[in-house]
Order: C-alpha cells, then structure tokens, then sequence
C-alpha cells in the first residue's frame, strides 16, 4: 500500500501530534505538577519554621521568668514559712486575737515548684485593719499573694467584718 505525499504528510503530522502529546503528558505536566508540589511544601515547612522560632522566643522568656522566679526564692530565709509570715504580720498589725483559725496545706503543682496556701479567718475586724494586713501580706517581689478572699458583715458587732483569705507562695 502506498501512500499519497498528501496522505505521508497527513500522518507524520498526526505522529508528530501524538509524540508531542506524550512527551506533554508524561514530561512537561509532571514537571509542573512537581514544582507547585514543591512550593507548597516550601510554604508549609516555612510556616513550621516561623511557628518553631515564635515558640523558642516563647520558651526562652517562661525560661528567664522562671530563673527569677528561682533568684526570688532562693532570697528567701530558710526557715521562713508562709505560716509564721502570716502570723507575724497579724502581730505587727495587731490583729493577731481576730484570727479564729489558720489552716496551712501543700499541694504539688504542675511544674518545679509547690503551692503553699494558708487559709485563715478573721473575726470582728474593722475595714482599715484589713487593708493594713493585706498591704502588709500581699507581696510581688517575695511571690506572696492572696488567691481568695471573703468578706462578710459581722453579726454580733455592728460596722466589723468577718474575713476568710487564702494566701498563697511557691516554694
């Protein structure tokens, strides 16, 4: 069978159509199709990056807080207790015969450091004694502070306060 020239040309058109088809198909669409594969990798492992700087920032800020946290406490007496603190401030402001009880506890906190908490009540005490006290007892630069506090009317003496704190350190 022989071919017409019309007719060769016809077909190494259509050959050429067809190779260049598959090498579209099977070279230069992957070629594509990789590199935007890549950039959207790039895009995601440059977020990663950006995300892990934002949280060593982060960790090395918790971390120098947490140094002069430990600077804070090292500073501390020995044998200093958030207990006898409480109690010998109550003698300097001289509400000591007002307190009706002190409870201490411990309880381990989710880092190095524990939670000490004193819960004391206070009886028949005036508005300006327990400012004084709490001036005297709240401290941020010894990481001593009240957690709660309840204040009610006395019911036997009129223009006095009954008061539950819970003040509380780290040690």
């Amino acid at each position: 069978m022989r071919l017409a020239r019309r007719e060769k040309v016809l077909v190494a058109l259509a050959g050429s159509v067809i190779i260049i088809l598959i090498i579209f198909h099977f070279i230069v669409f992957p070629v594509f199709e990789n590199r935007d594969r890549l950039r959207q990798g790039l895009k995601a492992k440059k977020a990663t990056l950006d995300e892990m700087i934002a949280m060593s920032a982060e960790y090395k800020t918790i971390k120098g807080n947490s140094q002069g946290l430990q600077d804070i406490l090292s500073r501390r007496d020995k044998g200093a207790t958030l207990f006898s603190f409480l109690e010998k401030e109550a003698d300097s402001a001289d509400i000591k015969s007002h307190i009706k009880y002190m409870k201490p506890s411990v309880s381990q906190g989710t880092g190095t450091y524990k939670e000490s908490v004193v819960e004391m009540k206070l009886e028949a005490i005036t508005l300006k004694q327990l400012v004084a006290y709490l001036y005297r007892i709240e401290r941020p630069e010894d990481v001593i502070g009240v957690k709660r506090i309840s204040i009610k009317e006395n019911t036997k003496e009129e223009g006095y306060l009954d008061t539950i704190l819970q003040v509380m350190t780290l040690e």
